[in-house]
């Protein structure tokens, strides 16, 4: 309930940012504008965003007959949430990884590499597809693309704002430094609002997953294992795609020193440690 609570007040904190940078712009026109701009953006990207995100990935669909262990799997799962089937895609990529896309639990996927297949024990594999069905049951897959375009669409605007300038709520010309610390400020905070959003709905995530199979253990096994193997092996569509790595169970890029700071993903070692204690009945 807290991580729901956090992610409402994160994503008004990020409307808001968006429609201030409007009325910069342009005034209370501008603030509309803003408003209108980011319905069409979000509105795009709730119907296209899956096909987008799998085509990128070059994933294959599979069924009963091309992956019939993996397809079950999935399909008992589906079962257990309560939810409708989803599609299911596999990625041939080596770095071990999943994702959860679509727009609403009634049109969804999953995708998982072939690299997380190879590395997984069933047991494990089982609590990562949980973890992504119950992204899908949360409708995350909708909060996360929502405030990706959000936060893309503020650096376009604040940048728009410090090279042409922008306007006060009453319509007067903007202070060009105020302009420039808008563009360099604006987006920073916007991706930092985005980055808590997705890290409160990872913890969300595995906690759903975790009741979705029934074994929180398992899901913190393969945490573990992915961490260890994730690493030293590259997943290219991601490096290529780094908006991508959101929806990612672990984060798939290689980071910096402020890796923390603008990482997607919780530590992974706190996330262990929560679904150990919901195993222990804590």
């Amino acid at each position: 309930m807290f991580n729901m609570m956090k992610t409402a007040i994160l994503m008004a904190a990020i409307t808001a940012l968006f429609m201030a940078i409007g009325s910069m712009l342009g005034g209370k026109a501008g603030m509309m504008l803003a408003l209108v701009v980011a319905v069409g953006m979000n509105f795009f990207s709730y119907w296209f965003s899956d096909k987008m995100v799998l085509k990128m990935y070059n994933a294959r669909e599979v069924d009963e007959t091309s992956a019939p262990r993996f397809y079950g799997m999935v399909r008992e799962l589906a079962q257990r949430a309560q939810m409708p089937m989803p599609k299911v895609y596999l990625i041939d990529e080596a770095a071990p990884n999943a994702f959860a896309t679509g727009r609403n639990p009634e049109n969804a996927a999953v995708a998982a590499t072939t690299g997380i297949l190879n590395v997984l024990s069933e047991r494990e594999l089982r609590g990562v597809m949980a973890h992504e069905l119950a992204h899908v049951k949360h409708r995350d897959i909708l909060i996360s693309t929502i405030s990706a375009t959000m936060a893309g669409a503020i650096s376009m605007l604040a940048n728009f704002a410090a090279f042409f300038g922008g306007r006060d709520s009453e319509g007067r010309p903007a202070n060009p430094i105020a302009g420039i610390a808008v563009a360099i400020l604006a987006p920073l905070a916007a991706s930092l609002i985005q980055m808590a959003i997705s890290r409160a709905r990872e913890f969300e995530a595995d906690r759903g997953g975790a009741e979705i199979s029934g074994d929180p253990q398992a899901l913190a096994s393969a945490l573990d294992k992915i961490h260890r193997y994730a690493q030293g092996i590259p997943l290219g569509p991601a490096e290529a795609h780094p908006e991508t790595a959101q929806m990612m169970i672990m984060n798939p890029l290689s980071g910096g020193g402020l890796r923390g700071l603008f990482s997607t993903h919780p530590a992974t070692e706190e996330r262990i440690a929560r679904l150990m204690a919901m195993a222990r009945g804590g």
